[in-house]
């Protein structure tokens, strides 16, 4: 053992990862109880307002959840009548997903609650420190995939192992 240690006060993944968990376990619950949907289906949600008629494949792309997870909650926004899925017209294989008139509404009441919760969160910022956390996380999002890929140099990986099955609801 090399006796090195991380130390979480100054551990950037670590600290994106805390205050992530911690934003979404909150903002799951106040969904929940308020508008009977967790921060999966608002993600998705939120999303799809921005850029209607998207596929699957885009929303797995942009927020980083899996395939399986964005499948299920499309099927309980569909179920709800939050979403409605369709062929794409110029490749029938392929289905995009656009909000519902109810689906809107939703969206449009549940932002007001996600915009208040993030006006708390920065309240002890200056706009000009809000700009430059901005800048420094969108920097660090660009770095994410190079991160990704990275492999210790002669390390021989592990047997593939059978994946577990996933928890759904992640981060704010």
């Amino acid at each position: 053992m090399t006796g090195t240690r991380l130390n979480l006060d100054r551990y950037i993944p670590g600290l994106l990862t805390f205050v992530s968990n911690k934003l979404s376990r909150g903002a799951s619950a106040v969904y929940r109880n308020l508008f009977g949907i967790g921060i999966t289906e608002w993600r998705i949600l939120s999303l799809l307002a921005l850029e209607p008629g998207i596929p699957a494949q885009r929303i797995c792309h942009v927020i980083g959840f899996d395939k399986a997870l964005v499948s299920r909650t499309i099927k309980t926004l569909q179920k709800d009548r939050y979403v409605v899925v369709r062929s794409d017209v110029s490749d029938s294989r392929r289905q995009t997903i656009t909000l519902t008139p109810a689906g809107l509404e939703l969206h449009d009441r549940v932002i007001k609650v996600s915009l208040e919760r993030e006006k708390l969160l920065l309240l002890d910022f200056s706009e000009k420190e809000i700009d430059i956390l901005l800048k420094l996380l969108h920097r660090m999002h660009s770095r994410v995939d190079t991160v990704n890929s990275y492999r210790p140099k002669g390390q021989k990986p592990k047997k593939p192992q059978r994946k577990k099955p996933r928890l759904a609801d992640a981060a704010e």
